[in-house]
């Protein structure tokens, strides 16, 4: 679906140019993730681009919402600053970067922001100033790695605003240039560096500014760009590049059998790296004469210095043999926090050290995230560990990754139980494999999909068997949901108003009503028409109590042999969940 075109680069740009952004690297960042050789083969570069850009969204989010509240009003028609929004846009990629790309990502964004908000507003929001901001953006990036490297996200930024200064017009053409500009440079990256070359892959990091910039140009022209120069990109990736264990499997039942020798062959390369054994990020609260002091220090320790940030607030990235001293180098110049302390090829160690032997993980369980109460409930009597999504606060990936780590499993079903939320289910997956975790991740769309998985999941069986059953039942389930439409807008049924009710099939609107049983029932009818045996009702705290009663008779008369299992969702959002089996 096209995108409504932004005109300038003012405040609702910055969230839409973000959003796009997100969901951009959701899509890429399995093959991001897949190509990844330098600086680190470590296989997460596209996972780290896309935390670091969930956590600039999630800051631009609470800036519209605070607005919001401010006012009084949420159908208020001022809406934040791009001051406010480009500073949150900036800020959110500063405390949430991660890995060597993202904090080089969150610099550029930086860069950007002080251009944009420079001045005054108006003499930055159209062609020239974006211009400029990519060319600043560009700049302050190289300034901020403490030895640039050609061929990686650096070369392609450059190139990008090397581009863009040679476009006319506005925003939109600037995008178009700039994009294009890091396509080419992309390309050109294994001419570069030769491990590039030798893998026959272009640079992840690169790969990732590219996908950024693409959903720049979408931001302002309405359109994501053309596969053209995608086809440059991708055919520099050759049939034996490095894929990274579990890349693009869902469901992922991790190492096949047959696969232990490339599993050995691939540990052997991470274990026989020259380069430092341990990644240290830290945020850190400094005066500038202390990080200038702490960089001299941290170079001299390792390699893959990046110091990003400003304003008494910096996130550091080094890649060091000895990660207490690069520690202490940080507490000698401020306060750090947040330390994460990585050991290549051997998951997350920043728990190491406490003296205490760890508590014993149990064999598998599932994490599921539910929309209400109730259904949490449900799902916790049936052994899962639940997550609540309340309704228009869909979790992170981090909250993922925490309620993972609650599980305290060897292996981990992963059930989103959103369509929205597959590519961030899809980044806690992989964070939690760094960290030791066996991770399925299960598609599941909704609730009552993750119900059927959930009711054939058998934890004695093998991982394999186990997580092919469960994703059998999730997909051989149809579901829809009736809820209440907000406000007018274009759907596959027709136009709807504020107000009307609404029932979905499969994600899509197929009926448009204003009694929530009737269109509860038409939706009903509709699902049985191509069969069933079960039919599972979710019923919602706002929905009328008489429509299940209503549901359940309908059953009884006119389709024989199916069964119908009523359950009180609470707070979950739609008025009332179907799911037919």
């Amino acid at each position: 679906m096209a995108q409504v075109p932004q005109r300038f680069f003012d405040a609702l740009a910055v969230r839409t140019w973000c959003g796009l952004s997100l969901h951009a690297l959701g899509r890429a960042r399995e093959e991001i993730d897949a190509i990844n050789v330098y600086p680190v083969a470590d296989g997460d570069t596209g996972t780290n681009l896309y935390l670091t850009v969930e956590s600039s969204v999630a800051a631009v989010e609470a800036v519209f919402a605070a607005h919001e509240l401010d006012v009084g009003a949420p159908e208020a028609t001022d809406g934040p600053s791009l001051t406010e929004a480009v500073g949150a846009m900036a800020h959110g990629a500063l405390i949430g970067a991660r890995g060597n790309s993202g904090t080089i990502l969150a610099q550029l964004l930086r860069g950007m922001a002080q251009v944009l908000t420079a001045r005054g507003e108006s003499a930055h929001t159209e062609g020239p100033g974006l211009r400029l901001a990519l060319r600043t953006a560009a700049e302050s990036a190289r300034q901020a790695v403490a030895h640039p490297v050609e061929g990686t996200v650096l070369t392609v930024a450059s190139a990008a605003a090397d581009a863009a200064e040679g476009a006319e017009g506005d925003c939109a053409e600037v995008a178009r240039a700039a994009y294009e500009g890091a396509c080419a440079a992309l390309a050109a990256t294994p001419a570069q560096l030769p491990v590039l070359e030798r893998a026959g892959v272009v640079d992840a990091g690169g790969h990732g500014l590219v996908t950024v910039l693409g959903a720049l140009v979408e931001t302002f022209t309405g359109r994501a760009p053309g596969p053209g120069a995608a086809t440059v990109i991708h055919a520099r990736v050759e049939p034996h590049a490095r894929v990274a264990p579990n890349a693009g499997v869902e469901p992922d039942a991790s190492l096949a059998p047959g696969d232990e020798a490339l599993a050995g062959e691939c540990a052997a390369t991470e274990g026989d790296r020259d380069g430092p054994a341990f990644e240290v990020i830290y945020l850190l609260e400094a005066e500038d004469a202390a990080v200038t002091r702490l960089r001299q220090r941290l170079d001299a320790l390792g390699d893959s210095l990046v110091v990003v940030g400003g304003d008494g607030l910096w996130n550091v990235h080094v890649h060091v043999d000895d990660a207490g001293a690069a520690v202490e180098a940080g507490v000698e110049a401020g306060r750090p926090y947040r330390i994460r302390i990585t050991h290549f090829g051997h998951g997350d160690a920043h728990t190491a050290g406490t003296g205490r032997p760890p508590r014993e993980r149990s064999r598998r369980a599932v994490v599921a995230v539910v929309p209400g109460e109730g259904l949490a409930g449900l799902y916790a009597e049936a052994g899962a560990t639940t997550l609540l999504a309340r309704p228009g606060e869909p979790p992170a990936s981090g909250e993922l990754v925490q309620a993972v780590r609650r599980a305290h499993a060897r292996e981990v079903v992963l059930l989103p139980n959103d369509a929205e939320l597959r590519h961030t289910a899809a980044a806690a997956a992989e964070q939690a494999r760094t960290e030791g975790v066996r991770v399925a991740l299960i598609p599941t769309r909704s609730a009552v999909q993750g119900i059927a998985a959930l009711a054939v999941h058998e934890p004695e069986r093998r991982f394999d068997e186990d997580v092919v059953a469960m994703t059998s039942a999730a997909g051989a389930t149809r579901y829809a949901e009736v809820t209440v439409a907000e406000r007018q807008s274009w759907t596959t049924a027709g136009i709807c108003q504020a107000g009307d009710v609404l029932g979905l099939i499969d994600g899509d609107v197929a009926v448009i009503g204003a009694d929530v049983t009737e269109v509860a029932a038409t939706v009903l009818d509709r699902m049985l028409s191509a069969g069933g045996e079960l039919v599972t009702l979710v019923l919602g705290d706002e929905a009328p109590g008489t429509v299940t009663e209503h549901l359940e008779a309908r059953v009884r008369e006119a389709y024989l042999a199916v069964d119908t299992v009523v359950h009180r969702g609470g707070r979950q959002g739609a008025l009332l969940l179907v799911g037919v089996e």
